[in-house]
């Protein structure tokens, strides 16, 4: 520990964003990263505790009194260190992640937390800046052949870590590009494409085969896969949306947030904007070869809807969480006329409350910096029915609600609350309400792989789902979750396979 007084010399500095008049112009990041200065100083704040709750806090386990303390000292190269043992990519959990960690940071008890986001993200910078970042190449290989499904953060996890084991990794991936979420679901203003392409060239460089365009179970046959591949981990995501069955659904102009934000990101990267595969349609079929031999029948997408734009229009996006949040950033930069969110839940407290103890990560108003652009934010909002004309959304039916308790059940009973009836005008409206499962599409029917209650993929402690070899990973096996979490589900994915096929031998 630098400096024990560090906590008291220095206050938390918040993390520095663009000007608002500057950046709804562009689609560049938002955030302005640290100076060295300034997060040294930051680091002298970390208390180095007893019992470190930031360390359990973390999904990941990051060391993170150890890397705080070698910032203070400025021995960055032992802070990137201890960084990348247990993180595979803090460049995008330092600029995606809720923090959990510092909630539970033992200084938020009475002060302000330490700067963890903030500081992880300058030691990643710092050392790709001087080049510390450079590919690791196992020495001996393994003659085990692994299949990653999905190339989003826990496929790219979980095939980093079994690639640094020695085994060889090919990561399927049924989009024109590697990233899943973080590429096509994840603005630009948040998380720029380079970042990720400047991961990937070392992931190439380390060993990692990366095959895109291929959609498993349509353009590879299963029987194929696990006839080829040792093992097949399936981290394809959480991609079912959360839809609302309400009157008027039918109209044109209501669309489901990932399709939009698929559309913007394809669009703000030059290429040719189309909907998500939720809207896509087949259309025929032909005999291509890919990079590692396999003959493939590729099925060509048509797809149905273009050119989702706010330009000009009223947009209510409904649902509150982060992919909302980032609907109302996209929209504001698309020049839409007016921007509302609106949410069925009651608004949260503004700190944390006696149901949320600390070191629990809180159920609190996050503002993000979407919202600080603009727009207008509703809470206890129910949706009632979808108003057209001539076939087109042109406004949203709506009441306001009330939590009530019903008999002491623990989970609050959402009422209507009579004459509260009112009409937002919309012209353009994104459904931002989460998602459900992973699709029930051919790949896990053909696998024949045992899904739980809620549609996820089942597996035993393991990460095994039902079906021998074949192992599960991120929100496809747990649900919708958080990137970090996902990062962490990869990784341990990867310490099980790993396992697995040396024990079989």
């Amino acid at each position: 520990m630098g400096d024990i007084k560090g906590f008291l010399k220095v206050k938390r500095q918040i993390a520095e964003y663009r000007p608002v008049c500057e950046r709804v112009e562009d689609y560049r990041e938002v955030n302005i990263l640290p100076k060295e200065e300034s997060s040294r100083d930051q680091g002298s704040r970390c208390m180095d505790c007893g019992v470190p709750f930031c360390h359990w806090g973390c999904p990941l386990a990051n060391y993170i009194p150890e890397w705080n303390d070698a910032i203070f000292r400025g021995n960055w190269e032992k802070a990137i260190g201890m960084l990348c043992a247990t993180n595979s990519f803090p460049e995008f959990t330092g600029r995606l992640c809720p923090a959990p960690c510092e909630f539970a940071c033992v200084l938020g008890i009475n002060d302000e937390p330490v700067t963890i986001k903030e500081n992880e993200l300058a030691i990643i910078e710092y050392a790709f800046e001087e080049g510390l970042i450079k590919p690791l190449v196992p020495k001996n290989r393994s003659r085990k052949k692994i299949a990653i499904v999905g190339s989003g953060p826990a496929g790219l996890s979980c095939a980093d870590r079994l690639n640094k084991a020695g085994h060889s990794v090919t990561v399927f991936e049924r989009d024109d590009k590697i990233g899943g979420i973080l590429r096509y679901g994840i603005p630009d203003f948040k998380l720029e494409k380079w970042i990720i392409d400047r991961r990937i060239k070392i992931l190439k460089k380390e060993g990692i085969n990366f095959i895109t365009g291929v959609n498993v179970g349509v353009d590879l046959a299963v029987s194929r896969l696990k006839k080829e591949f040792n093992v097949v981990c399936l981290t394809g995501g959480s991609s079912v949306p959360r839809d609302l069955d309400i009157e008027g659904r039918d109209l044109s102009g209501i669309y489901f947030a990932m399709d939009y934000l698929v559309q913007a990101n394809r669009r703000v990267s030059g290429s040719r904007p189309e909907c998500s595969s939720t809207s896509r349609t087949t259309s025929g079929s032909r005999r291509v070869a890919s990079k590692n031999n396999i003959i493939r029948e590729r099925t060509t997408q048509e797809v149905t809807t273009f050119g989702i734009d706010a330009k000009d229009k009223r947009v209510v996006v409904i649902g509150g969480g982060d992919t909302g949040a980032d609907c109302v950033g996209t929209a504001h930069r698309q020049k839409a006329s007016c921007v509302v969110q609106i949410e069925i839940i009651p608004q949260p407290a503004g700190c944390r409350t006696e149901d949320y103890p600390w070191p629990h990560f809180p159920l609190i108003l996050k503002t993000s910096t979407s919202h600080e652009e603009g727009g207008e934010r509703h809470w206890s909002i129910l949706t009632k029915k979808f108003i057209g004309e001539n076939g087109n959304i042109r406004k949203i039916s709506c009441v306001k609600t009330e939590y009530q308790e019903v008999d002491n059940k623990r989970c609050p009973v959402i009422k209507e609350i009579k004459g509260s009836e009112f009409d937002i005008e919309a012209d353009l409206v994104i459904l931002a309400m989460g998602f459900v499962h992973p699709r029930h599409d051919s790949l896990l029917k053909d696998l024949g792989v045992k899904l739980d209650l809620k549609g996820n993929v089942e597996t035993d402690r393991n990460y095994m789902t039902s079906i021998k070899g074949i192992f599960s990973a991120g929100d496809m096996r747990s649900g919708q979750s958080l990137i970090v979490k996902a990062l962490s589900d990869g990784r341990m994915a990867a310490y099980h396979i790993d396992k697995y096929l040396i024990q079989k031998g």
